[in-house]
């Protein structure tokens, strides 16, 4: 076993744990922490995905280093400590020096002058204490300033400056380890950030799109989908995609003719959910028809009941725009179609104006066919009230919209007669 055949250091631990070193290892067996900031750090960092006992195993590197800081500061306190005592010693030997070189000369003076001498031998004898003062301190300068081993502090001095380097680099050393541990966890808490911000605005897009209405929307784009496949158009659901002029206005996009080759013409249809005012209505057709560069526009809302005020559906106006109220759950059917088809005609009209079309006999046929999808839908409200003799009425209604389609092929024919003969 691995525990056997290393050398283990046991250490004292709490009852009921066990702390054994192995090498540059250290192993931990049920040991508990009462640190109520610990625990909370393990807990946090845990809920974003970090497991406990990384959080653990970093704490305590971390704080090994710091305990180590503290010994490094402990270290220079001694070397102080033993500065002073050495040189507190050194004085101490120095005045010693000192006083038995005065003795050593007040020997010499005796035996060079008589205790009955007086006159200039006080003056020669202060001459020399003088000259040996200034001669002892020299000595004592050169051999405390010399960088060999006659200086008695040479090995102190470099001890002192090797300890202060080497502490000086395991500092800087663990510095930059903490700092590299701190710029992890900056990106960590960075990137826990941003994907908090991510989903935040995910949130706000989904609530939006709900408010917007775009379950509607996407339902309107399928039935108009489907038109434009059996006419040869291409349909493209535009309302989150960046338009070519700019911004993101306008919700569905027609090339007419474009599945089969080069585009005639596009129309834009807008899906509202709700009721805008006739203003409103008018601008945002205006400004998704600049945003598409669409010829023509047609506002889609849910129910007759969000038609603008003042406003008729399936009549045109200004020239370039149509309103259509559709089912909210089903807007297939006649009236969407109409819409379309009516719209389809007024381009291909206004792009081709060379065309020699009977405009009189187009408008005509579209009053009829608008005129009997009104009756058609009348019925249809009938037959939602009423189940007696459904039979019967639906008979009367499939002829009614057969007869709408009739003059929608009408209205097509004379378009495209026109056409042919212009190429």
């Amino acid at each position: 076993m691995e525990a056997s055949q290393k050398p283990q250091l046991p250490l004292d631990a709490p009852s009921g744990s066990s702390i054994r070193l192995l090498e540059d290892r250290v192993v931990i067996e049920a040991l508990t922490i009462s640190d109520r900031d610990t625990a909370r750090v393990v807990r946090e960092r845990a809920e974003t995905g970090t497991p406990p006992a990384e959080t653990v195993a970093k704490s305590i590197e971390i704080g090994a280093r710091v305990l180590e800081r503290e010994g490094t500061g402990a270290e220079v306190d001694y070397v102080k400590a033993e500065f002073g005592k050495h040189t507190a010693e050194l004085a101490e030997k120095l005045v010693k020096t000192i006083d038995t070189g005065n003795d050593q000369l007040a020997e010499e003076i005796a035996k060079s002058f008589g205790a009955d001498r007086q006159g200039t031998v006080q003056h020669q004898i202060k001459e020399m204490l003088v000259r040996f003062s200034e001669h002892q301190r020299e000595s004592l300068s050169r051999q405390f300033s010399a960088s060999d081993g006659t200086n008695p502090l040479a090995d102190f001095k470099q001890g002192v400056v090797t300890a202060l380097k080497e502490g000086e680099a395991r500092r800087q050393r663990e510095s930059e380890e903490s700092r590299k541990r701190i710029d992890a966890l900056t990106r960590e808490i960075v990137e826990l950030k941003e994907r908090e911000d991510a989903d935040r605005r995910v949130a706000d897009a989904e609530e939006a799109g709900t408010r917007k209405g775009l379950g509607f929307e996407d339902r309107v784009n399928e039935a108009i989908g489907a038109i434009a496949a059996l006419r040869g158009d291409a349909a493209s659901h535009t309302g989150g995609e960046l338009a070519e002029g700019g911004g993101k206005k306008g919700d569905i996009l027609v090339e007419l003719g474009a599945a089969d080759g080069p585009s005639r013409g596009r129309i834009l249809f807008e899906a509202k959910d709700r009721r805008l005012s006739r203003n409103d209505a008018w601008r945002e057709l205006n400004e998704g028809m600049a945003a598409r560069a669409a010829a023509f526009g047609v506002l889609v809302v849910a129910g007759e009941d969000r038609v603008p005020a003042r406003c008729e559906q399936l009549q045109e106006y200004e020239g370039n725009k149509m309103i259509v109220a559709v089912d909210r759950e089903e807007p297939t059917g006649l009236a969407i179609e109409v819409a379309y088809r009516l719209a389809a005609a007024r381009v291909t009209m206004a792009r081709d104006s060379g065309l020699e079309v009977d405009a009189a006999a187009v408008r005509d046929i579209a009053e009829e066919a608008i005129s009997t999808l009104k009756q058609a839908q009348a019925i249809r409200s009938t037959l939602t009230g009423i189940k007696t003799s459904s039979d019967k009425a639906r008979t009367g209604l499939d002829g009614l919209v057969e007869a709408v389609h009739g003059k929608l092929e009408q209205i097509d024919a004379l378009v495209s007669e026109q056409a042919a003969r212009a190429e």
